[in-house]
Formats: C-alpha cells, structure tokens, sequence
C-alpha cells in the first residue's frame, strides 16, 4: 500500500532536507517527510493542507479549504524511500499530519532506509505498532490541549499519555499561547509522572514577531518549572512555508 504525502506543489512530495526547528532535536540537520491526514483538527494548525480539504468543515482560523488533489499525493513507500535516501542525510523526522495514521506503510519505508536515526512526529493519540516501534530512535509526542479546539477525549486519552510517560524515547512538546495552557501541562505532568526535563513548551505563532512575544514569557516559566523552551527555528529562517 502506498503512503500518502503532503504535497509543497501538485504532484510533487513534501520530502525535503532542513533543520529542524522544534523540540529535543532543534538545530540538527535533517531529512523531512510531511505524510498527509489528521485524527484531529487544531484550529491554529500550520499544516492545515495536510488535512482541512474541500468538504472538511471542522473549525479552523484561516477557514480556507484545500483542494486535496494539489495537496495529497500517493507514493510508494520503496520510491518513498529512493527520495530520502537521495537527500543523503543521516537523521529522519516523520511528520505530518499523524504519520501513525499509516504505521504499517511507514514501517516498509522506513526499513528501507537501514542506518538512518528515525524521528516520529505524532499527537500522541494513536499506538505505534511494534513492527514500527521497533525501528523508532525517538519520538516527538505534541498532545494538544484545549486551546487546539479538539475535545480532551479525543486529544488526550490518558492510556496513551500513560503509555507516553513511560516510553524512554519520547520527548514531550506543548504548544502555548496563554498562561492558563501552562496549567494544563502541569496537570499532565502530574498525572502521569512526566519528569519537567522531557517537556518543551513552545509558544504558538506562524510569525517571528508573535514566537518571539510568547518566547520572553515562556523562558521565565520554564525556568520555573524546569521544563525546555522550544523555538521555532524554521519560522525565524523560511517563515510559514512548506518544505522548509
């Protein structure tokens, strides 16, 4: 079964190398592969492209459709592979989307490409399979809280953050746009016995200006509690665009 991408222009994958701009791993070097569709729908989502496609009516604050035809596209996961394979790098970071939404296609493509560090991108609300777990270096787990707009029962099951707690590869990233989010990830943490040192706090916002705003309060909170500060390294560099 071929995977389903992202598209940067009709017919052409989201399959590009960069730096990776978020998280554990920012600052590194790395090859990108953007798989399409989404179990949830964050209204301030940045890859809305991804999932919001003609017909899609679940809230969004640019409110503006896709045409799935210029944005999805379907390729093998060996030509899949070909393509990553071809950028030369070392380290992959699967994104999306919800890249687990196709575990077992992603499996294939990944043991395709033997000696390369993988990265999963995922929200956190669907189960890795072994036959992928096992080929997963790390795990970057954003759940989304209330200010996403999905319903907790959907976005926060607590048997998948009890099961993220314990996984020693995931590093743990909430997106931040107001004091009262805080609350909510302190409450996670609590619940599920999350050490501060795994979570990044990252402040919401497609421009430099408004990152840049949420990262000089944020820094004070994270010294607080002890938790990371994520930048947006990518939207500083290339701003809002794909395959950056």
């Amino acid at each position: 079964m071929p995977l389903v991408l992202a598209a940067t222009t009709p017919g052409e994958p989201e399959i590009f190398a960069s730096i990776q701009g978020e998280g554990a791993s920012a600052g590194r070097p790395c090859t990108f592969v953007r798989l399409s569709r989404c179990n949830l729908a964050c209204v301030w989502c940045d890859t809305a492209y991804t999932w919001r496609f003609t017909g899609d009516n679940r809230p969004h604050r640019d409110d503006a459709p896709y045409d799935r035809a210029a944005n999805q596209m379907t390729l093998g996961e060996e030509e899949t592979a070909a393509r990553i394979a071809a950028l030369g790098g070392s380290r992959l970071v699967v994104t999306g989307g919800e890249p687990l939404l196709q575990a077992p296609a992603l499996a294939r493509m990944i043991a395709a490409l033997p000696g390369m560090r993988i990265e999963i991108e995922t929200n956190g609300t669907v189960a890795p399979p072994p036959a992928l777990d096992a080929l997963v270096q790390q795990y970057n787990v954003s759940p989304k809280l209330a200010h996403s707009g999905n319903a907790a029962a959907l976005a926060l099951p607590p048997e998948r953050l009890a099961h993220w707690a314990t996984e020693p590869r995931a590093w743990f990233k909430f997106v931040i746009a107001e004091p009262g989010d805080v609350d909510e990830v302190l409450a996670i943490a609590r619940a599920h016995a999350i050490a501060p040192e795994r979570i990044f706090l990252m402040p919401e916002g497609r421009d430099s200006d408004t990152v840049r705003a949420g990262a000089r309060w944020l820094a004070e909170t994270c010294s607080e509690h002890g938790f990371n500060l994520s930048d947006r390294l990518h939207i500083h560099l290339f701003g809002d665009t794909r395959g950056t």
